[in-house]
């Protein structure tokens, strides 16, 4: 559960495969995915899902990381919001197209759209929020790599200030905890130091964020989160007891 975040860094500055956007995706399709009308940039992305599609089926991967490029470079990490949720709804096609591949392209999908779920327009973080369901729902299992940002965004956006987002946030929250517990992936181990970082967190969205995964987690029969107890210092151990006690409440 490695975080990959950083990957995104990579993502913007490779230009091995760099090729002209018209000739990745139409001019029509690249112009609408930009505009400010919904139904157009959702119409765009269904094409960008064809296309990835086709390339697909004929395996062309280098020219499929091409169109990731662009959707990143061009829309996602735009200046312009419009093209901001453009390049999100457009990655979560790609990946829609991508199917059972999406693996061999994960690590150049979910950065950007991570890094988007803290944009300062909160349209773009609901289309975060959005992109993600839709990246998780395809690629399930595989996701479980980017599982400490994904948490961590998570955490943030169950406090956001926009309902909306709230909203969206608590829907892939939920998809994740499913993909979380039927996964062989997951490592209890490695989730206890990211609670440890935010029971002190005041905010009660962030402390019902918390007691939610202690109550998903405890009631997979092979973990006792009150086993964990003795692995924390002294001044935290009330605290995590009482989250875990607050869990088995709900």
């Amino acid at each position: 559960m490695q975080t990959r975040i950083g990957l995104v860094a990579s993502v913007v500055s490779d230009t091995s495969d760099k090729m002209d956007a018209t000739a990745l995706l139409p001019t029509s399709v690249l112009r609408n995915l930009s505009d400010k009308l919904y139904e157009k940039r959702k119409n765009a992305a269904l094409e960008v899902e064809g296309v990835v599609k086709q390339l697909t089926a004929a395996g062309e991967h280098e020219k499929i990381s091409g169109v990731i490029q662009v959707l990143t470079n061009d829309f996602a990490m735009s200046p312009q919001a419009n093209h901001r949720k453009g390049g999100l709804i457009g990655l979560a096609a790609a990946t829609v197209g991508l199917a059972n591949d999406a693996s061999q392209h994960l690590d150049r999908i979910v950065p950007p759209v991570l890094n988007s779920s803290t944009d300062e327009d909160s349209r773009v973080r609901f289309y975060a929020c959005e992109a993600l369901y839709n990246i998780a729902k395809v690629s399930r299992g595989d996701f479980i790599v980017f599982f400490n940002d994904i948490f961590d965004a998570l955490c943030k956006l169950s406090a956001d200030s926009d309902p909306n987002v709230q909203s969206a946030a608590h829907l892939l929250d939920r998809l994740v905890k499913d993909i979380v517990t039927e996964s062989d992936q997951f490592s209890i181990e490695e989730f206890i130091p990211l609670l440890r970082e935010r029971m002190n967190v005041l905010n009660p969205f962030v402390r019902q964020f918390l007691v939610g995964w202690i109550t998903v987690l405890d009631s997979v029969p092979e973990i006792d989160m009150l086993s964990f107890l003795p692995d924390f210092p002294d001044d935290e151990k009330s605290l995590f007891e009482s989250l875990v006690i607050e869990s088995k409440m709900t």
